[in-house]
């Protein structure tokens, strides 16, 4: 058993003053927990499969809503339009982060859907600035802040639901599916705007072909919010906090900004500074890296696209690996080792991307697809355990999306800025080394919480199996604790 968990169950007997019983010990069921983790992970593949859209997209978005502008102006005013959706993030992760907390995570999910697909389906039906003008753009705006608001919900409420449905064992490896979503939902969504970029013209991706991708969210959104509509409440939501933590569920639900800020502030800090590193890594590869291949380096679309498409094929493939990995070993060693890897690797990567040929830069697109999947793999389970129940769902909505909107949704906008006022195409790579130290100085005070309870639920097993066994180990460790007591005491 691991050092981390041992002193977690020994503080948690000595506190009760007694060895688990069967109603300590959570049983989730294999098949409530096949249908949580499909439904959340599809909310993210949804979100993402609009993400890798946009993302491949940005330059015919450009030349569809900013016809009147420059090729680099069009692009920045695309990108910020993108980064526009990070800048409501917040405010909807304090809408429902709360609400999720008072309740529950199930409903606010459901109604998280709604708006993602209501969301991307308008944008493939606003018309041109060629028709309507400035209205054009404007409606784009708009749209994007639905599904800004929307998301502020979707992560938090979808991490902390797969976790707290999680058993602890396997948590790394059953919430990894939640990051295996996402990539899915981002390779499904850049390789049909890659086909459509093969099948069509580039006049008719710019009349009508574009809007396809954005059409498809409606029944993708349909069949998610169908799927969530069927999900139980989380059982770490629907059992009463322990003893020792009920005084935290006064600052549930109805918690005030400030009040979780001062009363969770490091944990705060240090989800903000993982956020950082996975997400300015995840929107360097995914927002940013075909347009930087299609206009920093001149090469065609279908090429930049195809390439990327690779990356996230070989994120996909790894993931769960690397979850499975992170329950083994601990998170901390995954991160840590990840982001002294980002630091060294981040420039040679970024060298080979721009290498002639095919396979340099397949393999600098492989060596950052690692990386980013070494920071998604844990995240989903890491994250949610650095808060108590009480205030998971709404301190998760605060943490990350802060992040997310400072960091890394600005990042295509941040780093074109950067390009095109330096003239230096290797200043995304020095972007990536700054995350990287930043993920490094962070993975120093991170808790290790890999195979541990969450904070204010029950131990959760797989099985009635591991429920005797750890009922086993239980009375052990309760035997131990009181010999040590009263070996103090004499």
């Amino acid at each position: 058993m691991p050092r981390q968990v041992r002193e977690e169950l020994t503080r948690r007997l000595r506190r009760n003053r007694r060895a688990f019983g069967k109603d300590d010990v959570q049983v989730v069921e294999p098949p409530l927990l096949r249908r949580a983790v499909g439904a959340s992970a599809l909310g993210n593949c949804m979100e993402w499969f609009d993400f890798g859209v946009y993302s491949y997209l940005a330059a015919t978005i450009g030349k569809v809503f900013f016809p009147g502008a420059s090729p680099a102006a069009q692009l920045i005013s695309s990108f910020a339009t993108f980064a526009a959706a990070f800048v409501v993030r917040p405010l909807g992760g304090l809408v429902f982060g709360p609400l999720g907390d008072r309740i529950g995570r199930q409903k606010v999910l459901a109604t998280t859907m709604i708006m993602m697909a209501a969301g991307t389906f308008a944008i493939g039906l606003i018309p041109s600035y060629a028709t309507i003008g400035i209205a054009a753009p404007v409606l784009l705006l708009l749209a994007r802040m639905v599904q800004g608001f929307s998301t502020g919900g979707e992560y938090g409420g979808a991490t902390t639901f797969v976790a707290e449905y999680s058993p602890d064992r396997r948590r790394g490896f059953l919430s990894s599916w939640l990051d295996f979503g996402t990539f899915v939902g981002y390779a499904l969504g850049s390789a049909l705007v890659t086909v459509l970029n093969l099948a069509l013209t580039d006049g008719q991706m710019l009349s009508w072909g574009w809007r396809i991708p954005f059409l498809i969210a409606g029944p993708l959104g349909a069949i998610g919010l169908y799927m969530r509509l069927k999900l139980e409440e989380s059982p770490a939501f629907q059992q009463q906090l322990d003893e020792h933590e009920k005084s935290l569920a006064q600052e549930s639900a109805g918690s005030e900004f400030k009040d979780i800020v001062r009363k969770h502030w490091r944990p705060l800090l240090i989800c903000m500074g993982l956020v950082l590193l996975y997400n300015v890594t995840n929107y360097m590869v995914t927002g940013y890296l075909p347009t930087y291949q299609t206009e920093t380096l001149n090469r065609s679309s279908g090429s930049a696209d195809v390439l990327v498409l690779i990356g996230m094929v070989w994120i996909v493939v790894l993931i769960t690996f690397i979850g499975r990995l992170s329950d083994r070993v601990g998170r901390r060693p995954v991160y840590g080792v990840a982001a002294a890897a980002m630091i060294v690797l981040a420039v040679p990567s970024f060298l080979l991307i721009k290498a002639h040929g095919t396979w340099l830069p397949i393999l600098g697109v492989l060596l950052l697809s690692t990386l980013l999947a070494c920071f998604a793999a844990p995240s989903a389970a890491t994250l949610p355990a650095l808060f108590p129940t009480a205030v998971r769902y709404a301190a998760m909505g605060i943490g990350f999306n802060i992040a997310v909107a400072a960091f890394g949704g600005t990042t295509p906008l941040v780093t074109t800025a950067l390009v095109d006022a330096t003239g230096n195409d290797l200043m995304p790579a020095y972007y990536l080394m700054l995350a990287g130290v930043i993920g490094l100085v962070t993975v120093k005070f991170l808790p290790e919480s890999a195979q541990v309870p969450l904070k204010g639920s029950q131990p959760m097993v797989g099985s009635r199996e591991e429920r005797r066994e750890l009922i086993s180990t239980s009375k052990e460790l309760y035997a131990l604790a009181k010999r040590r007591e009263e070996a103090r005491h004499h």
